[in-house]
């Protein structure tokens, strides 16, 4: 199935990295475009098989699949250019551009289209990816949901929740990540060397998730599980929402929608 992706930027490559490394297309279906060549070789150097261009036009040809990872204001003159066919399905990355305004740049107005917000982990295989469709069966979504399960988990949202679930996921994984970074700075005051301390908190991360996900257990659960009564975790919950915690998550979390 040959795969067209438009941009080999951040999210481009992360994309083109995570797709080359699953299995359901092969990565000498991928094609990338990018309109300088710098990135085109690092992406060639990791994954030979993979197929680069500086023309858009040549990555869409024959594409069934065609990602759009460019900026949203590069959005129009990028699609509008594009000789597209109707059997061809239509994937766009960029934030903000809804399918009614993305359909006035193409030729058929009804062809498939596809909203997809993946985070930055796709490229690790780990990628909490919100997919909305447009004019799409039932096969070409699940067809959506296999290649993109490959890479993490996906899930079908519709069009109208993915600014609010936007800011928890694509966003969200960028406020894990000043976590991680505030209790390394926490760490190192206690004498725990930076290094150590980043894999000691990445594990632990991980594996609050892993509960969470494999248990299907509310987090509060798992967070009474560790806070026995006067012991030092409940000290450091209470004190994390004396200083406001939870309030600015939660703020942090509207301010991205």
């Amino acid at each position: 199935m040959k795969t067209a992706i438009i941009g080999a930027g951040n999210m481009g490559g992360s994309i083109a990295r995570g797709l080359a490394k699953g299995t359901i297309i092969p990565a000498s279906d991928i094609i990338v475009s990018n309109p300088t060549q710098g990135k085109l070789d690092a992406l060639k150097a990791e994954f030979p098989a993979l197929q680069t261009t500086r023309d858009n036009q040549e990555a869409v040809t024959g594409a069934e699949l065609i990602i759009l990872a460019v900026k949203p204001w590069l959005i129009k003159p990028v699609v509008s250019e594009l000789k597209l066919k109707s059997k061809q399905i239509l994937i766009s990355v960029a934030a903000g551009i809804p399918f009614e305004e993305l359909a006035h740049y193409v030729a058929d107005k009804e062809m498939t289209m596809f909203r997809l917000i993946p985070n930055t982990a796709i490229s690790e295989m780990e990628s909490m990816t919100l997919i909305a469709s447009r004019n799409a069966s039932k096969e070409q979504e699940q067809l959506l949901l296999d290649i993109f399960n490959q890479m993490g988990l996906a899930m079908l949202i519709p069009e109208d929740k993915i600014a609010a679930t936007t800011a928890m996921t694509s966003c969200g994984i960028a406020y894990v990540l000043k976590y991680i970074q505030a209790a390394m700075q926490a760490g190192i005051e206690l004498g725990v060397y930076p290094k150590d301390g980043m894999r000691m908190i990445a594990q632990s991360v991980k594996g609050a998730a892993e509960l969470i996900l494999n248990n299907d257990t509310h987090p509060g659960i798992e967070i009474d599980k560790v806070c026995t009564p006067g012991g030092i975790t409940i000290k450091g919950i209470n004190e994390l929402e004396h200083q406001g915690f939870s309030s600015a998550i939660i703020n942090a979390i509207k301010a991205s929608k």
